[in-house]
């Protein structure tokens, strides 16, 4: 082999893989940091349907980012084109485990040990979820074709996983759940920078194409979207036929699905816009920064307390004088 080489931070050829990593990890953030057995007493008002669909949604959105760590992750880092791309990459794959944890933790907060046995039991083998699963899986495992595997990512990260987003933003917005809701908004807030980034170096890869070759590629990605949401629309009637949600679901994953052609520099399959989803849901995945006190809970952004410069006097203890 050649001499191997050190990366070097101050030689980037790329400056968006600088600005990426800066960012992803300035909002760096761990499950363990978010009481979730706050949301306790939400959960006990809830009744069974509503229940299941919690637990069946994050069961879902638990397989899919296992798929994104083990395998996603990998097959893209065999195409990179600097090695600060691929350190980048390193720092997704860790989040997504991450993601992938942080849902067992609101499980373990929330459910009986036989009701995540059965949980974990159903998505790994629900038809519809599995179904998404495998497609993705391989063309991730095709070495032939690096970038059908970046148009994968960016459909698994800004669409596929929109169908189990719903439900916690739904509740957040109607005052219910909020540390789970916190999760959700913090992984949503890694997810899109996670897509924005895949979906850019997909764009240097198409446009280097032949005028010819970029129609085959755009044929075959939006045949590719249609069919991922066929299945979709099965897996969301499946969820959430029984609370009347459906429709809803759907309005919002066709909207999200237009974002992940968007991050990839295409026009919008669907007429969907914003104002057709469901306001309360549009507003609780805003990313913007949500402020805690310096003391609670750890949100998805911080309000740092005020800090002084320690003085001699503040070392001093002062005792009162003795009352006789």
């Amino acid at each position: 082999m050649d001499n191997y080489k050190a990366i070097n931070w101050n030689a980037i050829s790329d400056q968006i893989d600088k600005a990426t990593w800066e960012k992803l990890t300035e909002q760096f953030w761990l499950d363990t940091r978010i009481p979730l057995s706050n949301d306790l007493a939400d959960w006990r008002t809830l009744d069974d349907d509503h229940k299941w669909l919690v637990g069946h949604v994050f069961g879902g959105l638990t397989l899919l980012d296992t798929l994104q760590s083990q395998d996603g992750m990998a097959a893209l880092r065999k195409d990179v084109a600097t090695p600060h791309e691929t350190a980048v990459l390193n720092n997704i794959q860790f989040m997504e485990s991450v993601h992938a944890k942080s849902y067992s933790s609101i499980f373990s907060t929330l459910n009986t040990p036989e009701e995540i046995s059965e949980i974990f039991d159903w998505s790994d083998s629900e038809e519809f979820l599995q179904n998404k699963a495998k497609r993705i899986y391989d063309l991730y495992h095709d070495d032939s074709n690096p970038l059908k595997k970046k148009i994968s990512s960016v459909f698994l990260e800004t669409f596929l996983f929109y169908s189990g987003f719903y439900t916690p933003l739904w509740y957040l917005g109607h005052n219910k759940l909020p540390n789970v809701a916190e999760i959700i908004k913090l992984i949503l807030r890694d997810e899109s920078v996670h897509g924005t980034y895949i979906g850019y170096k997909f764009q240097i890869g198409f446009n280097k194409l032949s005028d010819n070759q970029q129609q085959d590629l755009k044929d075959w990605m939006y045949n590719f979207l249609y069919d991922l949401y066929s299945n979709e629309e099965k897996y969301t009637h499946m969820l959430y036929d029984q609370v009347g949600w459906s429709d809803d679901v759907l309005k919002f994953i066709r909207y999200n699905a237009n974002k992940a052609l968007m991050n990839l520099g295409q026009d919008p399959l669907f007429p969907d816009t914003a104002e057709d989803v469901d306001p309360i849901v549009m507003n609780g995945i805003s990313t913007s920064t949500a402020n805690h006190d310096f003391f609670s809970q750890v949100g998805n952004g911080y309000r740092l307390g005020k800090v002084e410069a320690m003085k001699d006097n503040d070392y001093k203890i002062w005792y009162p004088k003795d009352n006789k």
